[in-house]
């Protein structure tokens, strides 16, 4: 049953066995789980089915320093489905490693394993609709694959691990109507929850106050409630809720909200690759399911513990577009397009480069050069991504040159100095808005200066090509796109101790029974993987807890 919290009369109270704090990856997940089971189960959404300014405004925060960290309204999507609406689609599960406490990565280490996931993950997989859970080249294809670059061979990186590709599926058009016809499950839409609140004595959550923008106020009472609103509204609602404890719930130690991490992410140097054009493949494989895989180069964790990095991988990758010197026609007119690109990805394809006019001539130029090749490429970007149900990933230029650049993507060390805090400024509903301090750290830099160099040695030792790029400008091309968009990660970690870390193994609040978080706010580390799939199978996870729980009370 899907309802609107604007038809209900100011003062109202709803209750639930379980009550869902957003509707977005998380929390579609948690109560399709718990869908048709004796349990009800009540999903709050601050948004409506279709995307509402007025709603995404609540959104809006400050950043301490804007050209690392874009706003926090952008790259998240307030409404059903959540940034779900707006994903990529990239899945891949995180490495045995990265749940390892490793001495050269500060404040690393689970409390749980890969193990603990490994039953998890299948499902995962199925909900983002990315086909079978397999993550190598040799276990996802019953062929052999043509190979990544001919001849590359390396002790310190894989070329065998892949990443998957939703459709990328929008989990609100997906699963709304297995939501709403389930007779245990009430979706209340445009439930904003400003406040979470406790008993006297702290240990239990009895009740989440709900606002309308219209200003009604609705009270929900359940057995057990799960905030599943995001890696950043996570952290703001606990920190808001300061009726009891006056540094919000979860927050006796001054550790909510700190060892904010995304990823460290970029584009850089010039590859060269000897031989053939053919030597290169750097496209999608397409699965027997059909969907879209694509290969990594893959730092090993040999390696890692070798040369103290944290995890990192790369993938072959266009010349930087907004250089004309690429002479390509295709790139070119990605650039001159660039204002019909939405923000999300039109920052990591430009940046904040803007141009002079005879930089722009000079694009014009390249693609007078090539308008067929830049109208085939049109064609399939609308045939394959536009339109189809299953879109193409992203952009894919085969170089006729044999010339890339390498795009990476790496672990983030926890760093408690890198925080989301309170501001002093107010939404439309009262709730504080959030003050951003995204930082990274030496490590940080080390693993990616340290990674590409090792790449770049075996790169000539294989014979293969060549990598050349300035490591002097390194740390400033890593950081040239910010904190990578959309990764929210570490804002109430999980841990086995409550002066280090704000929930525990179960994903358990540390001193409130019934208060549980489904999201990238409790990761401890955040891998070099996207966290979607983690995040999904972490929540299934909680909801077999769940389950148990209200069977045995």
């Amino acid at each position: 049953m899907i309802l609107d919290a604007r038809d209900f009369p100011d003062g109202h109270s709803l209750t639930s066995d379980i009550c869902v704090v957003g509707a977005g990856a998380a929390g579609i997940s948690l109560a399709l789980e718990l869908a048709n089971t004796q349990f009800s189960v009540l999903v709050l959404e601050s948004g409506g089915l279709k995307p509402e300014q007025e709603t995404q405004n609540l959104y809006a925060g400050t950043v301490v320093d804007e050209r690392l960290h874009s706003l926090p309204d952008r790259y998240r999507q307030r409404r059903f489905g959540g940034t779900t609406t707006i994903w990529g689609g990239r899945c891949m599960p995180f490495d045995a490693i990265d749940f390892e406490a490793r001495d050269y990565v500060q404040h690393s280490g689970w409390p749980i394993n890969l193990d603990a996931l490994t039953s998890f993950y299948p499902k995962a997989n199925q909900l983002c609709e990315a086909g079978q859970f397999a993550y190598t080249s040799t276990s996802a294809f019953n062929k052999p694959l043509r190979p990544m670059i001919k001849g590359f061979r390396s002790l310190n990186f894989s070329t065998d691990t892949l990443e998957r590709f939703s459709c990328p599926t929008d989990f609100g058009a997906r699963y709304g109507n297995r939501l709403e016809t389930a007779q245990n499950v009430r979706i209340l839409l445009h439930a904003n929850a400003t406040s979470l609140d406790l008993d006297k004595d702290g240990h239990q959550l009895n009740s989440v106050a709900v606002t309308t923008l219209p200003g009604r106020r609705l009270n929900v009472r359940a057995h057990q409630f799960v905030l599943a609103n995001g890696g950043l509204e996570v952290a703001r609602l606990m920190l808001a809720s300061r009726g009891v404890h006056a540094n919000g719930i979860g927050n006796h130690h001054d550790v909510l909200g700190r060892y904010y991490m995304c990823h460290i992410a970029g584009t850089v140097g010039a590859l060269t690759i000897y031989g053939p054009l053919d030597s290169v493949w750097n496209g999608y494989d397409i699965s027997d399911e059909g969907v879209y895989c694509r290969r990594r180069i893959a730092l090993n964790s040999t390696t890692q513990r070798e040369y103290h990095l944290a995890n990192f991988v790369a993938r072959l990758h266009h010349p930087r577009i907004t250089d004309p010197a690429h002479k390509n026609s295709i790139l070119s007119s990605l650039y001159l397009a660039k204002f019909l690109i939405p923000y999300e990805y039109g920052k990591r394809l430009h940046g904040d480069e803007r141009a002079d006019l005879k930089t722009w001539l000079k694009h014009i130029r390249n693609l007078s050069m090539g308008p067929f090749d830049a109208a085939k490429f049109a064609w399939h970007m609308l045939r394959d991504r536009r339109l189809a149900d299953r879109k193409f990933p992203s952009i894919i230029i085969k170089s006729k040159a044999n010339l890339y650049s390498v795009d990476f993507h790496a672990e983030q060390e926890p760093n408690p100095h890198s925080r989301v805090t309170l501001d002093h400024s107010v939404d439309a509903l009262g709730m504080p808005r959030l003050k951003i301090d995204w930082r990274y750290s030496k490590t940080d830099v080390h693993t990616v200066s340290k990674s590409l160099e090792l790449l770049a040695t075996d790169i000539a030792q294989s014979g293969t090509g060549k990598l050349a790029y300035d490591p002097a400008n390194l740390e400033y091309e890593m950081t040239r796109y910010g904190a990578y968009g959309g990764h929210h990660i570490g804002t109430a970690r999980m841990g086995t101790n409550p002066t280090s870390s704000v929930v525990d193994s179960n994903c358990r609040v540390h001193g409130i029974e019934n208060l549980h978080i489904a999201s990238a706010a409790v990761f401890p580390t955040s891998s070099q993987a996207n966290p979607t799939l983690t995040i999904i199978a972490l929540t299934l996870r909680l909801a077999q807890r769940l389950k148990n729980m209200l069977l045995n009370t």
